[in-house]
């Protein structure tokens, strides 16, 4: 195994659906799992194939009631050839005798390669080896290349390939009660010898899908078709040690995608243009290097093994053919159906990452925001508020897709789901906004669509606040914070926490940034704007003066996580990891016994320590001076030090952030969580979950701690602040950037020192602010500092 390629020897069944998430393909615009093509979808495997942004919405009954749900589809399967000796079985890694397996993940090529030897019984042996890709420079192709080799036998092999059009939704075990039939009208055909194709439509949504396949091979093909699925069959005829070649290309278009008119036909011709397997594999390549190029990290040892597969997926979920077009950050990438495919705050983790290398692709995921405006202040409006709120859970249009219910697999009950009342994803949509113009320069996008969401956001927040005589504060009521096991006050009947701390400082830093935002605007777009939305100057002093006066309890001279935290009981932490073990899903744990985490000091993820992840410590102290309180740094660790010990890490951002907090706040524990958050998937750890798709908030969160985390890279007020913290474990690295304009920044960090590079070009030099001393550096210049002990 090379820093470059991720593998696995030998089969092992029950691993099959997490190898499955880890050896996804995927270009931006479509992605297929690394299921084997040999194999149906079963309790094993689950060969399932998604195109970003794609939805539909169905009802089933539930717990005797009718809830709707809108999921990711999955499309039609494109992946299947099965083969078999004349007249035998179908193999299968179940059907037959595994002498030898293995699949590698390429990472810089994105090609994915399986080798399987077959025992067929009489001393007979047949290899299999296979290349697949999905086009990273063409999205809407992809490739499939099976080698078969007889190995001292001569024999006809019969071989299979099909199309197939039945499939449903049942990627999560806990979701099959649910209807997952969202495709309808299937039909196939064929367009010239040895190509057939399939359209169908999703049930609701109505977006029409045309797939076309081209099989090439040494032996006749014939097209047979049996609906739902599109077949081609053929045999080859085997000699020892001699290898047949059969290509499978397949070419994919929904009726979303710009410029087209009818998806089958747009798929027919791109099928007809495109090149055999080889002449594919040139501009595939080329694609990816430059990906790599743009996306540079250099890291040394397993860590930085681990950080290119997160940063490989990454790439493959948001890659610059998502520019094109609306979509939302997937929570759970284009790997599985876990979260419906849902659009969460994950792009919180995301975008920083993203910002920094491919700023288009920001800017995108923002406009998919943008464009979902009026439905979030609709959505505000329908409870009484003015400005927006956006959705916990988004898909298609921006409506709320959270669910009403969700079923506890420990008790086997489905229970109420109040998290739709984590309104502070808005305050994530206000911080993705700004860090991407701090980190782009991008003033035009600012200026129209941006300021339009943080003005918005911000008067939603105002108008959320309400004043407090007794405390003489503004405060929000009724809310859930990110750790999400606290959805309510023991024994009530009313949903939500009062004064959810993080969700009343990201308020305030929303109010007070849009209030800087829209005093740098030009006058004619500010009078613009104000015109079209009713925005008065009686209105903007009232969000200062909400901004300044929004409360935040304390308790034992700590940050509160919400109003009445320090009344909750304490959890015996010891006797629940004694009993269970594994206690991250501790929410569910407790309700199996008839109690719930409701009572309990007891967090599933950051909550208050996320204040400590979105802001660098200035920064922080600087949001709790205007609203009137001392954060010293005494006092900030103390808070890290008592919500540490009441986390379940039930999320695999836990660990990424305190990662990030405790690397700046007690770097001896600090690994420990970083270790955490990098073998959060490839080491499955919340259970079972990443057969399911992977974490890509996560993922990307780890990126963004090398980046941004361990050197304290800031960008604001036009300068790349940089406050490296080394670690032992994590003393040498480097990467690439791309700020404001300027491509391939290049950063080491190596032994006290810190190294800078930038490109030759006409811009302006970067200004760099280090906590010592300010330095220029000029395009061509290469800058070398010694760092403070």
């Amino acid at each position: 195994m090379t820093s470059w390629t991720w593998e696995y020897d030998g089969y092992e069944p029950a691993d099959e659906r997490l190898r499955e998430s880890l050896c996804t393909l995927g270009n931006g615009y479509l992605a297929t799992r690394g299921a084997l093509p040999e194999c149906d979808a079963d309790d094993l495997h689950y060969p399932g194939t998604y195109v970003a942004g794609c939805y539909n919405r169905l009802t089933s009954e539930v717990a005797g009631r009718r809830v709707e749900n809108e999921d990711m589809v999955n499309l039609p399967n494109w992946l299947p050839l099965r083969f078999r000796l004349a007249g035998g079985r179908w193999l299968t890694p179940e059907t037959a005798t595994v002498l030898d397996h293995r699949q590698v993940l390429q990472l810089d090529s994105g090609l994915l390669e399986r080798r399987t030897r077959y025992a067929l019984g009489e001393g007979r042996v047949l290899s299999v080896r296979q290349q697949r890709l999905v086009h990273m420079a063409d999205p809407h192709l992809a490739a499939l290349r099976t080698e078969f080799t007889a190995e001292d036998f001569h024999g006809d092999l019969e071989v299979e390939a099909a199309l197939d059009g039945g499939v449903i939704n049942a990627g999560v075990a806990r979701y099959r009660d649910l209807d997952g039939r969202h495709l309808t009208h299937v039909h196939t055909g064929t367009a010239v010898p040895g190509t057939v194709w399939l359209r169908c439509r999703t049930r609701t949504s109505d977006i029409r899908i045309g797939m076309a396949a081209r099989l090439t091979a040494p032996a006749p093909v014939t097209d047979v078709h049996e609906p739902p699925r599109a077949v081609q069959r053929l045999v080859l005829s085997l000699a020892p040690g001699r290898t047949a070649t059969v290509d499978k290309t397949i070419a994919l278009h929904t009726s979303r995608d710009p410029a087209i008119s009818d998806p089958l036909q747009a798929a027919i011709d791109r099928l007809d243009a495109a090149p055999g397997f080889d002449d594919l594999l040139a501009p595939h390549l080329t694609a990816w290097g430059q990906l790599w190029r743009r996306a540079e990290l250099d890291v040394p040892g397993e860590a930085g093994r681990i950080l290119r597969l997160h940063l490989f997926h990454v790439l493959q979920t948001l890659a610059p053919h998502t520019a094109d077009l609306d979509v939302g950050v997937p929570a759970r990438g284009l790997h599985g159906e876990a979260y419906r495919g849902h659009v969460f705050w994950d792009e919180l983790f995301v975008l920083p990452y993203l910002n920094l290398h491919f700023p288009e692709v920001s800017r995108a995921l923002l406009h998919y925001r943008h464009r979902r405006l009026d439905r979030a202040r609709a959505s505000a409006r329908a409870i009484g508020r003015r400005g927006a709120l956006y959705p916990w859970q988004s898909g298609s249009d921006g409506r709320e897709e959270t669910q009403r219910l969700h079923l506890n697999p420990r008790s086997g009950r489905w229970l109420p789901d109040h998290s739709h009342l984590q309104h502070h994803v808005g305050s994530a949509i206000a911080y993705n906004v700004w860090q991407y113009y701090e980190s782009s320069g991008d003033a035009e996008f600012l200026h129209t669509k941006g300021a339009e969401m943080l003005l918005q956001i911000a008067r939603f927040w105002a108008d959320s606040a309400t004043w407090d005589e007794n405390l003489g504060r503004h405060r929000i009521r009724g809310v859930v914070g990110p750790d999400e096991y606290h959805e309510a006050y023991p024994g009530s009947e009313r949903p939500g926490l009062d004064d959810n701390a993080y969700t009343n400082v990201t308020a305030a830093w929303v109010l007070t940034r849009t209030l800087e935002v829209l005093r740098t605007l030009p006058d004619p777009r500010r009078r613009e704007l104000a015109e079209r939305t009713g925005l008065d100057d009686g209105e903007l002093e009232q969000w200062d003066h909400i901004s300044r006066t929004l409360y935040v309890p304390f308790h034992d001279g700590l940050i509160s996580q919400f109003h009445g935290y320090d009344d909750l009981a304490e959890l015996d932490w010891d006797d629940y990891r004694k009993r269970y073990g594994d206690i991250r899903r501790l929410d569910r744990i407790l309700e199996a016994e008839g109690d719930t985490v409701n009572r309990y000091k007891a967090s599933k993820q950051a909550d208050v320590l996320m204040l400590g992840y979105l802001f660098s410590p200035s920064e922080l102290q600087g949001l709790f001076s205007r609203l009137g309180h001392r954060l010293d740094e005494e006092t900030w660790l103390r808070t890290v030090d008592y919500y540490l010990a009441r986390t379940s890490h039930g999320s695999t951002l836990s660990g990424l952030v305190h990662g990030w907090i405790l690397s700046r706040a007690r770097r001896a524990e600090a690994w420990k969580f970083c270790q955490e958050a990098l073998r959060g998937d490839i080491a499955d750890v919340q259970g079972g979950t990443t057969g399911e798709g992977i974490h890509l908030g996560a993922m990307s969160g780890t990126l963004d701690l090398v980046q941004r985390g361990l050197t304290g890279l800031e960008t604001r007020a036009g300068a790349l602040w940089l406050n490296p913290v080394p670690l032992p474990e994590l003393s040498s690295y480097g990467f690439s950037i791309q700020y404001q304009g300027h491509w391939g920044i290049r950063l080491r960090l190596t032994s006290g020192r810190l190294e800078i590079a930038v490109p030759p070009s006409d811009l302006l030099p970067i200004d760099i602010q280090l906590p010592d001393r300010a330095v220029s550096v000029q395009p061509g210049e290469t800058c070398r500092l010694l760092l403070p002990d």
